[in-house]
């Protein structure tokens, strides 16, 4: 509990029950999920689950009387609860995006369609989940809905003619802050982000770009100030070669392994990853998020950080939040039980498909290694369930789908190997 952000007091004395409720209630959903020797069952939390939608009710009665219903506080995805923790994520998103003030058209259009995704989401679990709940749910989709339409608005005059040199300046920023943070500082590379903005910039003219036909088209402002930004960063970058003021190492060296931890896991897609195990890593970010003072870091005696330091960990704290929201969304709807199979066979799947891609097999011999692991995840099924105890945990249409793609893939490979061997 340590990495848990600090509660703030809530804005209404009514309030002050509920959330004492609540944080007694949220210690004991995080005992049973410290307890790595069995996955969690449903059954285990179904009575935790009632007694949060008793306050999920009685908080939202007590906002409606004070009119502030879209107030934000601090399940699997694809169904309502899962909703919760994935608004939170994109609501710090919108934020850094808001405060960055740079951001691309396709970093709103992501948002704005798993936005759309969760509205579904509601919808379906209108006759399954308590009212309660949904209203709940709905109020922090507005609010993202309302920071993401704030967003939008301010790329509303960017021409289209002029948005893939946007998109580029954009991903030239990012790229500078990131080989900022490198381990050994790659001075050669910031270089050549620096030559590329000289190109954009020599593309101008007289202070303006061009479109095809010669006409200045909407979005000058926005363009050439995302420019100067960039020259100015890597200015800044290239004289601090990576060199973060010592008064704020402690909170980088923290964000540098969180951000290198959830990149690791967003190449491999580890085979014991828990999608709950995310959610401690957002809390840890929270808790740095929320440690600023008036957006800024400060070190214990109120000395602010220089823009170099503030822009580092903010890109280090931004960086990990969209680590956390791409593999929640990339996460599939299966229980933390078989996710260690649905894992595998979805590296196998990966494997197989290449093969395929590659030319096939020489000989079905070179299948074998393939088809041993099919075979030994296909025995641990009982009856065609995968069981983990005496339960039958759910996503077992999932798995069993992706077990049988496997198994198709593998035949059509043996196949074409045999009639490589006939021929």
């Amino acid at each position: 509990m340590a990495d848990s952000p600090a509660v703030q007091a809530p804005l209404d004395p009514k309030e002050q029950p509920i959330l004492d409720r609540v944080l007694h209630l949220r210690d004991e959903l995080s005992l049973l999920k410290q307890d790595k020797s069995t996955y969690i069952k449903s059954h285990d939390v179904i009575s935790l689950y009632d007694q949060v939608i008793e306050q999920v009710h009685s908080l939202n009665i007590v906002r409606e009387e004070y009119g502030k219903p879209l107030e934000q506080n601090r399940g699997r995805n694809n169904e309502a609860p899962a909703v919760y923790s994935m608004t939170s994520t994109i609501r710090r998103l919108l934020d850094h995006l808001k405060e960055a003030a740079f951001f691309s058209a396709k970093d709103l259009d992501s948002a704005s369609h798993t936005l759309e995704k969760m509205k579904d989401t509601l919808q379906r679990g209108k006759e399954t989940y308590s009212p309660h709940l949904l209203t709940l749910l709905d109020n922090r989709l507005n609010t993202c809905r309302n920071i993401l339409t704030e967003l939008q608005a301010s790329l509303a005059d960017l021409s289209p003619a002029l948005t893939p040199v946007h998109e580029r300046l954009v991903s030239i920023l990012r790229s500078i802050s990131a080989a900022n943070t490198r381990q050994k500082f790659p001075a050669a590379e910031v270089e050549g982000f620096r030559e590329q903005l000289k190109d954009i910039r020599g593309t101008m003219v007289d202070g303006k770009f061009l479109a095809k036909d010669s006409t200045a088209p909407g979005g000058q402002a926005i363009v050439a100030e995302l420019l100067d930004r960039c020259f100015l960063w890597s200015g800044i970058v290239l004289t601090r070669k990576g060199k973060i003021d010592e008064r704020f190492k402690t909170t980088y060296d923290k964000l540098y392994e969180i951000r290198n931890q959830l990149e690791r896991l967003s190449l491999t897609q580890a085979w014991s990853l828990r999608e709950t195990d995310l959610y401690n890593y957002q809390r840890q970010l929270d808790r740095v998020d929320e440690s600023r003072i008036n957006g800024n870091f400060e070190d214990s005696t109120g000395y602010k950080a220089d823009l170099h330091a503030q822009r580092t960990l903010l890109y280090l704290l931004r960086r990990s939040y969209a680590y956390i929201y791409s593999l929640i969304i990339s996460s599939e709807p299966v229980s933390e039980a078989l996710l260690p199979v649905f894992n595998q066979l979805q590296t196998l799947r990966r494997c197989l498909v290449e093969v395929k891609r590659s030319g096939g097999v020489s000989s079905p011999r070179d299948l074998y290694p393939y088809s041993m692991k099919l075979n030994s995840i296909d025995n641990m099924r009982v009856e065609g369930k995968f069981l983990v105890g005496s339960d039958i945990p759910e996503g077992q249409g999932s798995v069993n789908a992706l077990l049988a793609e496997c198994f198709d893939i593998a035949y059509e490979l043996r196949v074409q190997a045999d009639e490589n061997d006939s021929e």
